[in-house]
């Protein structure tokens, strides 16, 4: 294989666009620039046009900056939330989630919206050769290079999984022979209700709060987006109810999103955790003593600790189908994981 690709990853608050050169003279070479770009509340909150527009002028910015404007390229589109896949470059947005609430997309194919968005500006001509769901892409690349690769999993602002089924197994598919790869949506795990019996009264809280209650259950226990959040609900009840910070609070703390879930990581560090701790109450506006930075370390600890877990359960049962598939005693699987909990939370 060899040549030179664009890739596009939206998922999240940020999305990132590459360049990927692959030359193969005897020894395979892979060479990747990348670039981030925001998307700031307004675009996930505004039209579908604006968004796609956003989107546009930043290939046009990363293009230009590489000075490769002139050339039309192939792109692989990674769009992380739940869709309704109809052909390798055409995918349906069913709902959006992880905060986005776009308007006029959902119901819509996301490759037409962005290959519009490029064609209204002229300057620049690209060819949208695929779409993949992000935990798709993560098993594909981690099956480049290790083919017990069977499934991928997304630990990040959201969370997902994806998995190889047999195709036996899969009705809506002609011909039992061969496998498929399948996207599970498991953000959305418990929103008929199964998960209700260990759904505590901050994740009630957490979901009446955000913009599609009763949506992505599972995802709301567990995922980047929502960490945060959780610890600061704790930290507010336990202020109120006098065991922390000698029962004051600060208008910070009682604010939505001020407690970032960069924070847990930070608290979580191994050495420098209670310093973090203490200088993270202390921007809020708090006087914390030893003992609130011990505590608020133990609650983020928890929070990550219950996340990890419930990821970890339900890649247990998602191996143990692929076991019971091939009806191995012992089975030898590769997962690959990506996401920005995985990555940066130092304890994940």
């Amino acid at each position: 294989e060899d040549g030179d690709f664009l890739a596009l990853d939206l998922g999240g608050t940020n999305f990132r666009v590459l360049r990927v050169k692959v030359s193969d003279n005897g020894l395979q070479k892979v060479e990747m620039e990348s670039q981030i770009y925001e998307i700031h509340e307004d675009l996930m909150r505004g039209s579908g046009m604006q968004l796609f527009d956003h989107i546009a002028e930043c290939l046009a910015n990363f293009m230009e900056k590489l000075k490769i404007k002139d050339k039309k390229l192939p792109l692989g589109f990674t769009f992380s939330f739940p869709c309704h896949q109809t052909k390798l470059d055409e995918s349906i947005l069913v709902n959006w989630t992880k905060g986005f609430k776009c308007s006029s997309v959902e119901g819509k194919d996301v490759v037409s919206l962005l290959r519009k968005a490029i064609k209204k500006r002229g300057d620049f001509d690209i060819d949208i050769v695929a779409v993949v769901n992000d935990t798709v892409g993560t098993m594909m690349s981690c099956g480049y290079d290790d083919q017990n690769c069977e499934v991928g999993l997304i630990v990040g602002t959201g969370t997902n999984a994806c998995y190889m089924e047999e195709m036996r197994h899969i009705d809506l598919v002609e011909g039992d022979e061969g496998r498929m790869c399948i996207n599970m949506e498991w953000g959305a795990f418990g929103d008929d209700g199964v998960l209700n019996d260990i759904r505590t009264e901050f994740d009630h809280e957490i979901d009446m709060g955000s913009l599609n209650p009763g949506k992505q259950l599972f995802e709301k226990m567990i995922s980047g987006m929502y960490m945060g959040e959780l610890v600061r609900l704790i930290l507010v009840k336990m202020a109120k109810e006098g065991l922390l910070f000698r029962g004051k609070l600060s208008s910070d703390l009682r604010t939505t999103g001020h407690f970032e879930t960069r924070f847990v990581s930070a608290i979580e560090k191994e050495k420098e955790g209670l310093q973090k701790a203490h200088e993270i109450l202390t921007k809020l506006g708090l006087e914390p003593s030893h003992e609130d930075c011990l505590a608020t370390h133990r609650i983020c600890q928890i929070v990550s600790t219950r996340s990890a877990n419930l990821c970890g359960a339900t890649l247990a049962a998602v191996l143990r189908r692929i076991k019971e598939n091939k009806g191995v005693e012992r089975l030898r699987s590769t997962v690959g994981v990506d996401g920005s909990v995985y990555k940066k939370h130092p304890q994940y």
